[in-house]
């Protein structure tokens, strides 16, 4: 391991040497983030802002083709194994079956029929989460319902906008799970949260206000075609759009950040919550599994841009859509008998926390 990287460990719980970590729900103590960690966000933000102006096209196509499908399976690594105790059972075999449906509608040919219905079951997906999260407590769930129903009218009204909000909000939900990641921090949390709001909300509202169009590079006839997919339609023929382009540049390339380095890096329980759960894939497995089938994607988008960009749409619907339920009850909190999901960060360990530098 990198020398300076420092690590926590939880003595005197046996299972944490197997690759376990504290019960369900609880939030892992670790010290403040080393070095390598703290400078590496603000390196990678000016990188990727970098890239995002001067090069939005080829940093939005090379980036989904080289990180796309490994950034799914870790991401998927991670939330099923940090909230194993929420996704699971009957709750975890409806969400697979929504998301399922919302595959097929992304595999059909384009058209509104299946527009609409990935709206309708992307909706059905949220409201389950409030009936499972909210039990017990029948005002919030009646009140988070109706909130839903605007919403969909919202969206089924205007589709164009629904999926341009959608493709921005999956870069942006990064922000939630480090929030509740950084519960763990004895020290430096406040720094850390205020590192990661930079990047999810300062840059890019500093990006859209036009501030850093001095150094954006001219648009080009494959810039208008991204364009379209990320712009809101009311400004797709204006300056603005090669904004947005720059704004999914630069989040996406942050968003792999996290899920291909942070987190498989500085949540270890996590993987080791997953490979419990799924034997066969452990340690290396997952990454050759990303690998291979990132460079499957490559080579389908060298020879049909459009097919690739469409099976890597349904490919990635699981990760994409199953992230929603867990954020929405992360915010709304889980229902009454439910296991907690996280601890209060005052909350008593079981283990008394050491901290160990690997070199």
């Amino acid at each position: 391991m990198a020398t300076g990287v420092t690590g926590v460990h939880l003595a005197g719980a046996a299972q944490d040497a197997a690759g376990g970590g504290g019960p369900p729900g609880t939030v892992p103590r670790r010290t403040v983030l080393g070095p390598v960690a703290m400078v590496g966000f603000p390196l990678a933000v000016v990188g990727a802002l970098a890239l995002a102006l001067r090069l939005p096209v080829g940093t939005t196509v090379f980036g989904l083709a080289l990180f796309g499908i490994l950034h799914n399976v870790t991401e998927l690594r991670y939330v099923l194994g940090r909230f194993d105790a929420i996704l699971a059972g009957r709750f975890l075999r409806l969400l697979l079956l929504l998301i399922s449906g919302i595959v097929l509608c992304r595999l059909l040919p384009a058209g509104e029929l299946p527009r609409v219905a990935e709206i309708l079951l992307a909706y059905g997906l949220l409201g389950a989460a409030c009936v499972h999260g909210l039990r017990g407590r029948p005002g919030l769930c009646v009140a988070a319902g109706g909130v839903l129903v605007c919403a969909a009218a919202c969206s089924l009204a205007y589709p164009d906008y629904h999926f341009v909000v959608l493709a921005h909000l999956h870069n942006v939900v990064p922000l939630l799970f480090l929030w509740e990641w950084s519960r763990g921090l004895e020290r430096g949390r406040r720094l850390f949260r205020a590192v990661q709001c930079g990047w999810v909300l300062v840059v890019p509202g500093l990006l859209l206000a036009g501030a850093f169009d001095g150094w954006s590079a001219p648009g080009t006839a494959w810039a208008d075609r991204l364009s379209a997919a990320y712009t809101p339609p009311a400004w797709l023929d204006s300056a603005v759009a090669l904004r947005f382009l720059a704004l999914f540049a630069f989040l996406q390339t942050m968003h792999y950040v996290v899920w291909v380095w942070f987190l498989p890096r500085y949540a270890p329980e996590t993987t080791a919550s997953f490979e419990r759960r799924v034997p066969l894939l452990q340690g290396w497995r997952v990454w050759a599994l990303g690998l291979a089938g990132g460079a499957a994607l490559a080579a389908l988008f060298a020879s049909d841009y459009a097919s690739g960009k469409q099976l890597y749409a349904a490919v990635a619907t699981y990760h994409a859509y199953l992230e929603f339920p867990v954020l929405l009850m992360l915010v709304l909190g889980l229902g009454a008998g439910s296991r907690p999901l996280v601890r209060p960060d005052d909350a008593p360990l079981r283990g008394r926390a050491t901290m160990e530098t690997t070199r």
